[in-house]
């Protein structure tokens, strides 16, 4: 009966716990696949965008100078002295927002058109506007500082191509030139602009890609110029106010798009995170990759989307199992009914009932049909039985007074057994109970009478020591309480577990005096700013284990000395009033590639020390509290975390 069940179940349930389970880890996987593709295709064409934005800047400033060398107000400058030129050089510059601007005479001009092509293409007679590489000594040459704008320390980068330069001195230029055909002052005319340190110009791409209406600014976008790998102007921040400039592309994308020649769509490490990254190589008017476009928005955000989603279908999954479980459940009840009645029956005929019947066993199928038939042959039975006992009416009697005499007394014996088992259970947990709460309060209480002797017999002279004998008194009631709770888990129904509140700063405080052993040893100052606030519905005992663990946390990253801060201070969360409980410390902090794991079980940065379960624990207890707990660095030095608690009046506070 047992294997039948078993494989009625099975197939049953087997499609809704494995083919489910496949089909949406298989769904899963198509949508995540999918979803990256489109968060590709929307890099590319912000990357398009950012490519436009840049080629119009290109055209424009060929299109300016153009429009300068074709006006007759040019033509008449060009006849006036050299002290009007510099003047109007001077406004236009400033009217198209360029950082050079010249007029080469025909006759001096072959020299620069050897050097760049955009020069010689404007003394053929045609326009050209092209990115220019400058070195130093070329941008000093040019006034308005060129070579100090241009100049860029580098940093050090992870993962970038090995080199000995320490600093970017070559300027990126947009760099054109407009022909010149006026008769009698023949010659081209030169302009261009600094892309180095151009926030400007990184920002409106920055803007034009990012803050639209379609996204309305919700992507964390980034865009970036990059000279060969050296970012010389970026929005990428290196810190909350530092742009990352200096810095450098990794070797990969590096290798893909300036030595390759590729556009690099995918995701990639930029500085501190990952970001879905667009990289567009840049040529200059020789035709020589030197140095790329680069746009690209923050992943994490749509990483937590699909997680969210993924925890999403999870939690449907689950959901349809629970209610179409039941279902299955019932539906196969209908088979496993009749036929347990029937065994029950049988059951009955062997013990000698002869009687028993299976009776309606509410099915008209196949197992109905058994089961009537089955009633049949025992009524055949019976008849033949009754026709035995016919011949020997007495036996019979005595047999079947004997037989119900037995039965009665096997059940008796069976429901006194199962009585006698279950008394020995409960006598077995209420003599541990009774035994572990006789040799833990026995030692208490010893505790409890002599802290009471050492009172009375100090009388004022035990004043110095009030706290501590306080304290003492405080810590025998939390270990009462832990007895409480060992009875309450062998006779729950005799404690109710009514949610307890606290208020913060006593608990702080004595927190303090017990780490005071520890503070003692080393120069560490304490400095407090705990402001009465109301309660907070959590124990007071996992509160103290929370707060003595952030501590002796705190002290030990320290060392031997520091400065220990603790602060309690009102603050709401989402409409929810609440206190919130900071400690800083001025040690090294926590590595920042580690601290997204420091509440993770066993996870500890003390080597061969600790369990590493310490703020696992502290996180749960909080949680469990309806709290939140946080980590942070500071800007300067140390590490901070942050515990938030909601008041206990919030019900009331709604109430009203």
């Amino acid at each position: 009966m047992t294997s039948i069940r078993l494989r009625l179940l099975l197939l049953a349930l087997l499609p809704l716990i494995v083919l489910m389970p496949l089909l949406l880890l298989l769904g899963m996987s198509r949508w995540t696949s999918d979803y990256d593709k489109v968060l590709i295709a929307n890099v590319e064409s912000d990357l398009r965008i950012a490519e436009q934005y840049l080629a119009r800047i290109v055209t424009d400033t060929g299109s300016d100078l153009s429009g300068i060398a074709e006006s007759a107000e040019f033509s008449a400058i060009l006849a006036r002295s050299e002290t009007d030129r510099v003047a109007y050089f001077d406004t236009k510059r400033q009217e198209l927002q360029l950082d050079f601007l010249y007029f080469v005479p025909i006759g001096q001009v072959a020299e620069l058109a050897r050097r760049w092509p955009v020069v010689a293409a404007a003394l053929s007679g045609r326009l050209d506007s092209q990115i220019d590489i400058f070195s130093a000594e070329e941008l000093s040459a040019l006034p308005g500082n060129l070579d100090a704008r241009a100049r860029i320390d580098l940093i050090e980068t992870e993962a970038a191509v090995p080199t000995r330069r320490v600093v970017e001195d070559r300027g990126m230029v947009v760099h054109a030139a407009a022909p010149v055909g006026i008769a009698g002052q023949r010659g081209v005319l030169v302009g261009g602009i600094l892309l180095n340190r151009n926030l400007q110009f990184i920002d409106t791409i920055n803007a034009l890609v990012y803050l639209n209406a379609v996204t309305g600014g919700d992507r964390q976008g980034t865009a970036t110029l990059f000279l060969e790998d050296v970012r010389v102007s970026t929005n990428v921040r290196l810190f909350e106010d530092v742009r990352a400039l200096g810095t450098r592309v990794s070797a990969v994308v590096r290798g893909a798009v300036l030595d390759e020649g590729r556009t690099w769509l995918d995701r990639a490490f930029v500085v501190n995170d990952w970001y879905i990254s667009g990289y567009l190589p840049l040529t200059d008017s020789f035709g020589q990759r030197v140095g790329m476009l680069y746009v690209g928005f923050l992943e994490a955000p749509f990483t937590a989307a699909k997680r969210r989603a993924f925890f999403a279908m999870m939690a449907a999954f689950l959901a349809v199992i629970l209610v179409s479980a039941p279902v299955f459940l019932w539906l196969a009840k209908g088979i496993f009914a009749p036929l347990e009645r029937m065994t029950q029956t049988m059951n009955s005929v062997e013990r000698g009932n002869l009687s028993a019947r299976n009776g309606d066993v509410g099915s008209k199928d196949e197992i109905g049909q058994v089961a009537n038939h089955l009633d049949r042959l025992l009524d055949d039975v019976q008849d033949r039985d009754r026709k035995l006992r016919a011949w020997a009416d007495e036996l019979n009697a005595r047999v079947e007074e004997r037989t119900a005499e037995l039965r009665d007394a096997n059940e008796k014996l069976e429901a006194t057994f199962k009585q006698l088992v279950m008394s020995e259970k409960l006598a077995s947990i209420g003599e541990i109970t009774a035994g572990v709460a006789h040799e833990i309060n026995n030692p208490v209480a010893v505790i409890q009478g002599n802290v009471d002797v050492i009172r009375q017999t100090l009388g004022d002279g035990a004043a110095p020591v009030k706290t501590e004998l306080n304290l003492i008194d405080r810590q025998v009631t939390r270990i009462e309480a832990i007895v409480g709770k060992l009875l309450q888990f062998a006779r729950p129904s005799e404690f109710s577990g009514n949610d307890e509140t606290v208020a913060l700063t006593p608990v702080v405080s004595d927190c303090i005096v017990l780490v005071d052993h520890i503070l003692s040893k080393k120069a560490i100052t304490v400095e407090t700013d705990l402001t009465d606030l109301p309660p907070v519905r959590i124990d007071a005992g996992e509160m103290q284990q929370v707060v003595i663990n952030l501590l002796v946390n705190a002290v030990q990253a320290m060392g031997d000395e520091g400065t220990l801060t603790l602060t309690l201070s009102p603050e709401s969360r989402d409409g929810i009033r609440g206190a919130c409980l900071t400690v800083r410390d001025t040690g090294p902090g926590v590595p920042e590639d580690k601290l997204t794991s420091v509440f993770d079980p066993f996870f500890t940065t003390k080597q061969a020390e600790g369990t590493g379960l310490g703020l696992s624990i502290s996180q749960t207890l909080i949680q469990r509290a309806g709290g939140i707990i946080s980590a942070r660095n500071l800007p300067d030095r140390g590490a901070e975390f942050r515990v938030w608690l909601p008041l206990a009046d919030q019900g009331e506070l709604a109430a009203q």
